[in-house]
């Protein structure tokens, strides 16, 4: 795998003829992947950063999958005493239900079954973020996203997503060989890697959206933390 380039290839995940149960299998062991290897951690650090000494917040999730993400963040802002209302997106229906199962949610989670571009507030979110998102699309899509996250949100967004890394891609290849159970992880995990974004892509999309101020940081393990607060 040359991974000098961005791969193009897509991955299963993104097929609309797999299995909902092996959509499920695969989200389980992001989330497995995810608690270990920090990803809800970097999350929780962009919310941070965006949240200031504000005590309540909306926050909603682009791609929200089965909700795992949102779970930590919610949790997160209880153990800290913060209230929070949550609104998770995403475009396959079936996930938005298995999302709705999610204990670890407040009861009033709002969902919304969409492609995220064509969802309109009633009332802007403090904050929209996506995770382990933004590397399904091309750089022009995101250029869009990043323009439609920042529209949309009344205090800030931020992006949590893979470095385009050999080590990071030949780790989680050997990884999920040895420890998943999913033939999607197996498959997406390293594809995922090498559709990933280098520092340098993420600054150029963010110029294309002519979004001057910004922060990428990179994180353990082999990922980048993009916040932009709005002005």
């Amino acid at each position: 795998m040359n991974l000098r380039q961005r791969c193009h290839t897509k991955e299963l995940l993104d097929s609309d003829h797999i299995p909902f149960d092996d959509i499920k299998k695969n989200m389980q062991e992001l989330n497995f992947i995810n608690t270990w290897l920090g990803g809800h951690r970097i999350s929780i650090g962009g919310l941070k950063k965006l949240l200031d000494s504000r005590t309540h917040i909306s926050i909603c999730e682009i791609g929200c999958g089965g909700g795992d993400n949102l779970a930590a963040i919610a949790k997160w802002c209880k153990e800290n005493g913060i209230g929070v209302t949550c609104t998770g997106i995403d475009i396959k229906e079936e996930c938005i239900n298995f999302a709705k199962q999610n204990l670890q949610l407040p009861p009033e989670t709002a969902w919304i079954t969409n492609d995220y571009a064509a969802v309109r507030f009633h009332k802007k979110p403090d904050i929209i973020f996506s995770s382990l998102f933004c590397h399904h699309f091309t750089e022009a899509e995101l250029v869009k996203q990043i323009l439609w996250m920042k529209e949309n949100t009344a205090i800030g967004f931020f992006i949590n997503d893979l470095q385009r890394h050999s080590a990071a891609y030949y780790s989680i290849k050997l990884l999920t060989k040895l420890f998943s159970s999913s033939y999607m992880v197996k498959n997406d995990a390293p594809l995922s890697v090498a559709r990933g974004f280098t520092k340098k892509e993420w600054v150029n999309i963010f110029l294309l959206a002519g979004i001057p101020q910004f922060a990428v940081q990179w994180k353990w393990a082999f990922r980048y933390l993009i916040v932009c607060k709005n002005d």
